[in-house]
């Protein structure tokens, strides 16, 4: 069977013996929907909250936080649809990068399209350890929870972002609008130490430390007032549903739409294919999320194949200079139980995952950098399905995740 899968700006083609092809997953088929009119009656229709012109009479400072370009969020269309509003009260734009890089210019016109050129001048990007930040408290966990200081300032906050399963964090959206994505290094820090509890997991609130603190740390923006517009998007990346008002009630209204989109019914084969799309394709710390969702579908001493273009690199490398100062992933986790730095969590899902399967990656990293994440370069897909089938033998069954950072396997034993 032919197998084409999406690879950096191209595609990546491959030929599985029809006796070794499993499943091809996908997000779940949606019926199709006009994304404009789904974010227009969100927007006319909020959740426990008054309508965004209410919200924004008497407003002194508008805020409006928005995702990078690491996520597929349609902060362009929200826009087209707001932006004219916005632009009424003279709101300022942050971008909430969390410990990620500054965006290019190429990034910000992605994130707002057409629009940025008029509004670049209030356009502002989070720097986690540069930017002037306030203490806001002090979680039950001991996160010291410092923001950056236009959060203080705004008297009203719009935040627009969208929900997907995250595979430590339980989903994306809601409250990492504020932690991670405007919050300081050593913030992220604290609250990211607790992703090496086995509760950090996909689709885990209920319990999930680090959902728990970010909660916490919202608690400290009591008084803020807040309008959220959270969409949910399909495996096209279209707006499939999207919700605004409360930000806690938004969520938790994406969140229930999520599962119905990503949560994907699978049986457990011995090699899967872990596809990572645009963008999270963006470098090895995103495309690293693959291979933890799809390592629920691989068997024990399987083999999974990371499909990636990273096409900046690897990105915020220390969860790399951990695992490559570890001959084998049992040192690696010893390490991090010694000490933690931010980017170990990532280092310590990687290796969890090395304890119980080998692991490929087709990339366009070099490849001694591929191998100090104790993964094998692999120059081709066919390449890696070959060598995979020849070393765990002609019976073996391949199943491709089409997209993998955000498609989270439900297999039979679970």
């Amino acid at each position: 069977m032919r197998v084409e899968v999406p690879y950096g700006e191209g595609t990546e083609i491959v030929e599985v013996p029809d006796d070794n092809m499993g499943e091809v997953a996908y997000p779940n088929e949606l019926p199709e929907a006009d994304e404009m009119e789904l974010l227009r009656e969100a927007v006319d229709t909020p959740i426990d909250s008054a309508s965004l012109d209410d919200f924004l009479q008497g407003a002194s400072k508008v805020l409006v936080i928005v995702n990078d370009a690491t996520r597929p969020t349609p902060t362009e269309k929200v826009l087209d649809l707001i932006g004219s509003t916005l632009d009424r009260v003279g709101a300022e734009y942050i971008i909430a990068t969390g410990m990620h890089r500054t965006p290019t210019d190429e990034e910000y016109r992605f994130v707002f399209g057409s629009r940025y050129d008029s509004i670049k001048a209030r356009v502002h990007s989070h720097d986690s350890k540069n930017s002037e930040l306030v203490h806001f408290g002090t979680t039950s966990r001991g996160t010291d929870v410092w923001m950056n200081k236009l959060v203080q300032e705004a008297d009203r906050i719009v935040v627009i972002g969208s929900v997907e399963p995250h595979y430590f964090a339980g989903y994306t959206g809601g409250r990492k609008a504020f932690l991670p994505g405007v919050a300081a290094y050593g913030t992220i820090e604290q609250n990211h130490k607790l992703a090496l509890t086995q509760e950090a997991q996909a689709l885990n609130l209920k319990g999930n430390p680090v959902h728990e603190d970010m909660i916490e740390a919202m608690a400290f923006l009591d008084g803020k007032k807040i309008f959220s517009i959270m969409a949910v998007l399909d495996k096209g990346h279209k707006v499939c549903s999207a919700y605004s008002g409360d930000i806690d009630s938004t969520f938790k209204s994406a969140v229930r739409k999520a599962d119905e989109v990503f949560v994907v019914k699978m049986k457990k084969a011995d090699i899967v294919v872990a596809v990572t799309s645009f963008p999270h394709d963006i470098d090895l710390y995103q495309s690293q999320k693959a291979l933890d969702n799809a390592k629920h579908s691989v068997r024990d001493g399987g083999i999974l194949i990371l499909v990636s273009a990273c096409r900046t690199g690897v990105g915020a490398d220390t969860f790399l200079k951990l695992l490559a100062s570890a001959t084998t992933p049992n040192e690696a986790l010893e390490k991090i139980s010694r000490e933690f730095k931010l980017g170990y969590h990532k280092a310590a899902k990687m290796a969890e995952i090395g304890l119980r399967m080998k692991m490929f990656a087709v990339t366009r990293l070099e490849p001694e950098i591929v191998e100090k994440a104790h993964m094998v370069p692999m120059s081709s897909l066919q390449e890696a399905v070959d060598g995979a089938l020849a070393e765990l033998g002609p019976g073996s069954k391949v199943t491709f995740i089409m997209d993998a950072v955000i498609t989270v396997p439900k297999v039979e034993s679970d």
